[in-house]
């Protein structure tokens, strides 16, 4: 087969870091093409660090750091981002929690501040707790339990190929739980995920680096040092043989199927990017392998997708994490037609492989969206902050693209071939209540 000539050159922005006495690291993208900055932190913790008897803590204590802190009152974060000319955020995800605001580089410090108090102190009371209960219960009515396959599959398959509490729990919460949450848990949880140690501090945009790390000294440097809670071990056995679940769905209009393999650590782009290009060969677009036969040849499928993670974020999690293939179907379609024609195309695959160009073809849009996510300052900061806390490297923003350069056609008919019946999980969606 033919080599590869993708000659995508990796990113040249500039990376300043620095470390604080109470561990909190600091990475800094300096940009002055644009007078913005973007200031984000991202903590070590994630769904996969909920207790038991928990579930949905670390996204109820992600609306908890809203709610004021040290020096600052409830709404006081958003008043001052907003009337700065400011936008703001916080998300929850499987190994991480992370905050962020985007204002005018004038506001650099402001930014530090707000980020600084709340990581000092979180106001943690009864009514806070009670408020953001009822907040987070409501976004599960709204998103998964109102919602026509609102838990499918990325909660529902976690069950299915996973076996401890870490991988398998629902991330959203149970009400029962989330309604059992104490203001001792809640302080707890602070103390041991909310330490500068485990926190990553990244600052992209419009700034002086030296000037950006006397701010942080100034603001963060006197938050007492705690022992940062590290990440538990989420390993899993590997499966020896196909696991199958069905759930259903009242609200669906239509059934659904999802498969799900487990993926090489992420931590070793080397085996890991492969399959990250296998996705998009799979599903990306119309030329690839599955959209090509589930929609357009055989018109079996009304829709088909692929990703690496359960929240589709291949280079934001830990291992474990899953390839999984997500297809919605007519009802006079069975689910195991859909699945002997997957079946079939990663058979060629894996036997046939495919050409050097198709992989090309597949790098050079993955990597011209990855450059368009970090154009933008914010792109920028979060990349950085992922890459810094998961794999000890912000430099990877600039890497990326000259590692995805260099997967071949040999490590993608490889890794197809790892995709095989009997090491994966299979959850059939249906319409319906069950017979």
């Amino acid at each position: 087969m033919r080599v590869s000539t993708v000659t995508t050159r990796n990113l040249s922005y500039a990376i300043s870091r620095g470390r604080l006495s109470n561990g909190l690291r600091v990475v800094i993208l300096p940009d002055p093409t644009s007078p913005v900055v973007a200031v984000a932190v991202y903590y070590d913790v994630g769904m996969r660090s909920e207790p038991e008897g928990r579930t949905g803590f670390a996204h109820l204590f992600e609306h908890l750091m809203f709610q004021g802190s040290a020096n600052l009152k409830k709404t006081d974060h958003f008043t001052h981002v907003q009337g700065a000319g400011g936008v703001l955020n916080g998300s929850t995800h499987v190994d991480y929690t992370n905050y962020y605001e985007v204002l005018p580089s004038t506001a650099t410090e402001l930014a530090l501040f707000l980020e600084a108090d709340r990581m000092r102190s979180v106001a943690l009371t009864q009514e806070n707790l009670d408020n953001q209960v009822a907040v987070v219960q409501n976004e599960i009515r709204v998103n998964v339990q109102n919602r026509p396959y609102g838990g499918f599959p990325w909660l529902q398959i976690p069950p299915v190929l996973f076996e401890s509490f870490a991988n398998t729990h629902d991330g959203y919460g149970s009400f029962v739980d989330l309604e059992a949450a104490t203001l001792e848990d809640a302080q707890s949880f602070f103390d041991r995920y909310y330490a500068p140690a485990n926190a990553v501090l990244a600052i992209a945009g419009d700034v002086d680096p030296d000037q950006v790390m006397a701010w942080v000294e100034a603001h963060f440097g006197d938050i007492p040092k705690r022992k940062g809670g590290s990440p538990a071990p989420f390993a899993e056995p590997e499966l020896t043989e196909e696991r199958r679940s069905v759930v259903h769905d009242t609200l669906a209009p239509a059934p659904a199927v999802a498969l799900a393999w487990r993926t090489p650590d992420p931590k070793n782009l080397t085996t890991y990017l492969p399959y990250v290009v296998l996705t998009e060969v799979l599903t990306d677009g119309d030329a690839s392998r599955l959209q090509n036969r589930l929609l357009l040849k055989d018109r079996i499928a009304t829709s088909v997708g692929g990703y690496l993670g359960i929240m589709g974020e291949p280079l934001d999690a830990r291992d474990p994490t899953p390839l999984l293939l997500e297809v919605h179907h007519a009802p006079d379609v069975e689910a195991d037609t859909v699945i002997r024609a997957i079946d079939e195309e990663l058979e060629r695959l894996a036997t046939q492989g495919l050409d050097q160009d198709e992989v090309d073809r597949t790098v050079a849009r993955m990597t011209a969206r990855y450059f368009r996510d970090v154009d933008p300052v914010l792109g920028r900061a979060t990349h950085a902050a992922v890459f810094e806390q998961q794999r000890g490297r912000a430099e990877l923003v600039n890497e990326l693209p000259g590692l995805l350069a260099k997967v071949t056609a040999a490590q993608v008919k490889k890794a197809a071939g790892t995709l095989r019946t009997d090491n994966r999980a299979v959850l059939e969606l249906r319409p319906g209540s069950p017979a």
